[in-house]
């Protein structure tokens, strides 16, 4: 099924899924927001769903298609599309996960797009993952923080409201066009030392995924990544150990993290509360319909 620049291979029929977004580029330090939401996909029972045709979104230029040869000598060209994943959980509910490369053109319709994969999808909520290079050092827990513009979201779940001013990438649009709608969102970005920004950064994945599973409920396996956390830390600390500036600059680094307030409240009651909130949501929508016209009811199209 094709729909202007957004192709439904099948439309899922999942119990209450959560739309998960993250994006190479800005807000994809390190790639541990795209490599976290691909950790998720290849550990549940996942299949692709839809796409959003690349060609008049992206400059080739600067993100160019790649050649590769099949199996029986064809050549085949891979293009830099937005790929949407259905994934059945063992959790109560299930997902729709979307990750790609952020586009460089026609940002307002792409987040179109985006809304409406939720949309026809049936998704209650949506979680945006990010990560961003920061002062945190290798030796301390990589803070998350979190936000919400929904007051009573944010509010129930101990998140900031948004306060950020200046430039954005696409996820900062895509979030905007949800805020036009019924569907909440919460926003998760992992810091990451930037002395070591290259990828992998297992921690960082390790971080997102704990507190995502955290707050939504969702099982995340994020304890498997416990091995390649401490080859990772092992690694860097040879390098550091290796410089004296770099010793003492971690230190620094290091009191000034013991000095500070995580951003996110730890327990196991945030899922529960990101539950009752959504039933509330639900409820209120449901009270407003009745009160609608006959008549008024919005149709997608085909």
């Amino acid at each position: 099924m094709v729909n202007n620049e957004l192709t439904w291979y099948e439309e899922p029929e999942l119990e209450r899924p959560l739309l998960l977004l993250a994006f190479e580029g800005l807000f994809d330090a390190a790639e541990a927001a795209t490599s976290a939401l691909h950790w998720i996909q290849e550990r549940t029972d996942s299949q692709e769903v839809a796409m959003i045709d690349p060609e008049t979104f992206f400059n080739f230029q600067e993100v160019r298609p790649s050649m590769r040869l099949k199996s029986d000598g064809n050549r085949v060209i891979e293009w830099p599309a937005t790929e949407v994943f259905s994934s059945r959980t063992a959790g109560k509910r299930d997902l729709i996960v979307m990750t790609g490369i952020e586009p460089h053109l026609r940002w307002p319709t792409f987040a179109d797009y985006v809304v409406e994969v939720a949309q026809r999808s049936g998704c209650e909520m949506v979680v945006t993952v990010g990560s961003f290079v920061g002062m945190v050092p290798h030796t301390r827990p990589f803070a998350v923080t979190g936000s919400a513009v929904n007051p009573e979201l944010a509010r129930r779940l101990g998140l900031k409201r948004p306060s950020y001013q200046g430039p954005t990438g696409v996820l900062g649009v895509i979030n905007e066009r949800f805020e036009r709608t019924n569907i909440p969102v919460i926003s998760l970005r992992v810091e990451i030392p930037h002395y070591v920004p290259g990828a992998p950064n297992p921690k960082a994945m390790r971080a997102l995924l704990r507190r995502l599973e955290q707050t939504t409920g969702i099982p995340t396996d994020y304890e498997q990544l416990d091995s390649d956390v401490n080859e990772w830390l092992e690694r860097v600390e040879l390098a550091v150990s290796s410089d004296e500036d770099s010793k003492e600059y971690v230190d620094r680094l290091e009191r000034h993290a013991d000095s500070a307030e995580e951003l996110l409240p730890s327990g196991d009651d945030l899922a529960a509360e990101l539950e009752a909130f959504l039933r509330d949501e639900s409820q209120e929508n449901s009270d407003d319909d009745d009160g609608d016209e006959p008549g008024e009811a919005i149709e997608l199209d085909d």
